[in-house]
């Protein structure tokens, strides 16, 4: 069985610090990118949402309209059946006959009216509707415009930005691979409990580079040794001396 590589601690402080030089760099383009992203996203389901309202009105439109073209049809039937009963009254033998005639022309004449009075309430409906449809295109279009404008900055920053990306995620990805497991897990802890995403800093002008607290002479000597990993007492971040800082690269 191969045998398995115990790294030193400097090794092991160069695999991480080099790992969080590249996830800062990382963190740079995504700031540059800042909240347009979500932005974008966000404006997209607006745009969705008022899409699917533009399509709701027009079919609610287009399901008055076929009421109306209904009652019209109901109406012309009416009408069929008052000139067929009118000319039916002209031969009429009694009153009885008469009074029959006439009611079942009142009757047409009445669904005649409360047609129209539907079909006038329904283009009522419609021009309500139209008002509602105009101002959902109109959102849209104004929606539709922030959104282009938004994504063609987004685009840019992507563009210009694209290369170095790729290869930072490359980089990130096998420097994860060359820090120690339970090392790695803690890095990514921390660096999760601040914005800036800072886990590993180095100790500058006598105070740790992450929250600025006082780092007494014996505990900087301790970090200059390399002998163990040492943790800032108040943020609990990685602290790395100087010289290291420098030493290691993102290459």
């Amino acid at each position: 069985m191969a045998a398995v590589k115990d790294f030193s601690i400097e090794e092991r402080l160069s695999s991480v610090l080099r790992l969080q030089k590249i996830d800062s760099k990382l963190d740079e383009i995504r700031i540059l990118k800042g909240e347009l992203p979500m932005e974008v996203a966000d404006l997209e389901d607006e745009i969705a949402g008022l899409r699917a309202r533009q399509l709701r009105i027009e079919e609610e439109i287009n399901g008055v309209n076929e009421f109306i073209v209904q009652r019209k049809a109901a109406i012309a039937d009416s009408e069929a059946m008052l000139k067929k009963y009118e000319k039916q009254s002209e031969n009429v033998k009694n009153n009885r006959e008469f009074e029959a005639i006439n009611k079942e022309i009142e009757m047409q004449q009445l669904d005649i009216d409360l047609a129209k009075k539907h079909i006038k309430d329904a283009e009522g409906e419609i021009a309500l509707k139209a008002i509602s449809l105009e101002a959902a295109k109109k959102n849209i279009d104004e929606k539709d415009g922030v959104l282009q404008t938004k994504k063609g900055e987004l685009d840019k920053i992507i563009t210009a930005n694209e290369k170095e990306e790729k290869e930072l995620n490359k980089q990130a990805a096998e420097a994860k691979a060359s820090v120690e497991a339970r090392l790695l897990l803690s890095y990514e802890k921390i660096r999760g409990n601040y914005r800036n995403g800072l886990a590993v800093v180095p100790v500058e002008r006598d105070a740790c580079g992450g929250c600025f607290n006082a780092i007494p002479p014996q505990k900087q000597s301790e970090i200059r040794q390399h002998k163990k990993i040492t943790i800032c007492e108040n943020c609990g971040r990685i602290l790395v001396d100087e010289e290291l800082n420098n030493k290691v690269s993102l290459g």
